[in-house]
């Protein structure tokens, strides 16, 4: 039973009993009266405390909250109750320790109004202020003077003008979604990636802008162009800040705290060169550090909305700069514009896994408790060096978050959830197809040979007959053909290119169920398969 339902039910019983008890103040309470209702508002006062410690602990994604909380609220109802039948006991007083924990369970769940109503500054304001940071167009001071308050760091870097406005319009109609899932991809991954930027003394602000735009903050994201994870870096710009392939061949460019510090190094360099210019770092960011800093030298103090900046960089460059600070923008100030991010405070905890599992298995299991769309994303961010469907071995310690390893050890291990799981990873395409019996009478055909046609005399047919051809000695059969694993592949998909039986397949090459796990660069024998 929620707290409100149980609330309402308390309501109505206590209001009767209002009605037909008399005031406190006209009964005559004696001594002994007084040191029972003494006693039940001692046991209201320690319930509201259990209550209070429940709800901590759920915040905090343990387990137990949930059952404290229910046992604390079964104490306040027998509390309610013994004080219906105690003489002089006042219930209205009973029922405001009630309707305080009610209150607090609401506000444990959403904002109140007071904190929707302001945006605290994240980050500080020792980031130096960039030259030529005011609006300056007549169009745009009507809005900035409504909406430019000056209250963080970050809004006296740069100009909240028409272009600006402009993307934030982008970002709150078809490309809400985007932010909003930018935003809470980013919150997960802010213990990695915002220390980087810190110590660099740069704005959050940006950082968070800039991930917006490059890659909705998915760390596994690649553009035709050959840039790369979540700060979206080229592979010969990421050389140069420490990004590359390490010793396992992992790329480190899809690795959220490595990148967030080969941007915070890259951008800390741009600062410093072009002028603290958010502008310019931004444009040299996406449209190459050697354009932005001839057009700088070239007009050294100009604005980058100055049009003999503005018509020097490409297209896609005038259009990434005001995006990225539109997203910054809505970052800092999102009660605002309307936009309600999602509350994500993730306590970060690391998840020793204690059974062979995959990330695909843990997505199902984990369920959706506490987010939108479950916790693959978030996985799947915080340890990209694996891959989402390969299985990892007991003892593996994954990225995680207190949540996740509470849900990890309620529905993961054992139980229907844990057993739904395995069996639908185990689960294979070509175990659903049946294959008809021939129809009696008839045979299977296969090579078609000429017959000998014997002759009528029998002499004749020992003359004629010719001899017989050895026999291919035992133990020289034609290998079964192998294949090479790649990265990416399962036994699950190499059965399915190659019409495998998954069962044959697998005992074939001495891999065990439910896992079947295969490594790149491994040989498998094609056995039991069709092509």
């Amino acid at each position: 039973m929620s707290d409100l339902s149980r609330f309402l039910r308390l309501v109505p019983l206590s209001a009767a009993l209002l009605v037909l008890a008399a005031p406190a103040s006209a009964q005559r309470v004696s001594a002994k009266d007084r040191v029972a209702i003494d006693a039940l508002d001692q046991r209201m006062a320690a319930a509201e405390k259990r209550y209070r410690d429940a709800l901590l602990l759920v915040a905090n994604g343990d387990p137990k909250g949930t059952a404290e909380g229910d046992a604390a609220l079964e104490d306040m109802e027998d509390v309610i109750d013994a004080c219906a039948k105690q003489r002089g006991c006042e219930l209205n007083t009973q029922l405001a320790a009630f309707k305080r924990l009610l209150k607090a369970n609401v506000d444990a769940q959403s904002p109140d109004e007071d904190e929707e109503s302001s945006d605290e500054p994240l980050e500080d304001d020792h980031v130096p202020a960039a030259a030529g940071a005011t609006t300056s167009t007549p169009q745009a001071q009507q809005g900035a003077a409504k909406l430019d308050d000056n209250r963080h760091a970050f809004d006296r870097m740069v100009q909240y003008n028409p272009a600006v406005q402009a993307g934030i319009r982008r970002w709150l109609t078809d490309m809400r979604s985007s932010l909003v899932d930018s935003y809470e991809n980013y919150q997960n991954m802010r213990f990695m990636m915002w220390p980087q930027w810190e110590r660099q003394g740069l704005p959050e602000a940006m950082l968070f802008g800039i991930m917006a735009k490059e890659s909705n903050g998915k760390v596994h994201v690649s553009s035709r162009a050959g840039a790369a994870g979540p700060m979206q870096f080229m592979y010969a710009t990421g050389t140069r800040f420490g990004l590359g392939r390490d010793d396992t061949g992992f790329d480190t460019r899809f690795d959220p705290r490595s990148s967030a510090q080969a941007s915070a190094e890259y951008m800390s360099e741009r600062f410093a060169e072009l002028g603290n210019s958010v502008e310019l770092s931004l444009a040299a960011y996406n449209g190459g550090e050697g354009r932005a800093l001839r057009v700088y030298r070239q007009y050294p103090g100009v604005s980058f909305w100055d049009e003999r900046v503005y018509n020097q960089f490409p297209a896609e460059t005038r259009d990434y700069v005001p995006m990225v600070i539109a997203a910054a923008w809505l970052f800092l100030h999102p009660r605002q514009y309307g936009l309600d991010f999602p509350r994500v405070a993730p306590q970060p905890a690391p998840l020793k896994l204690l059974k062979p599992t995959s990330i695909y298995e843990l997505t199902m299991c984990l369920g959706t408790t506490g987010t939108r769309d479950g916790y693959m994303r978030t996985l799947r961010n915080l340890n990209p060096r694996y891959q989402a469907e390969s299985y990892l071995a007991p003892g593996v310690t994954l990225n995680a978050n207190t949540r996740i390893a509470a849900l990890y050890s309620r529905h993961c291990l054992n139980g229907p959830r844990a057993e739904l799981a395995r069996t639908l990873m185990a689960a294979n395409v070509n175990a659903a197809i049946t294959r008809a019996p021939l129809p009696e009478g008839r045979v299977s055909v296969g090579d078609v040979s000429q017959l000998v046609q014997l002759p009528d005399d029998p002499a004749e047919s020992k003359a004629e007959e010719k001899p017989r051809a050895k026999e291919k000695p035992k133990g020289k059969e034609k290998p079964a053909r192998t294949i090479k694993v790649g990265r990416g592949d399962t036994l699950g998909k190499i059965a399915d290119k190659h019409d495998c039986s998954l069962k044959e397949l697998a005992k074939a090459n001495g891999l065990r169920a439910p896992g079947y796990t295969v490594k790149p660069g491994q040989r498998i024998k094609l056995e039991g398969c069709g092509k």
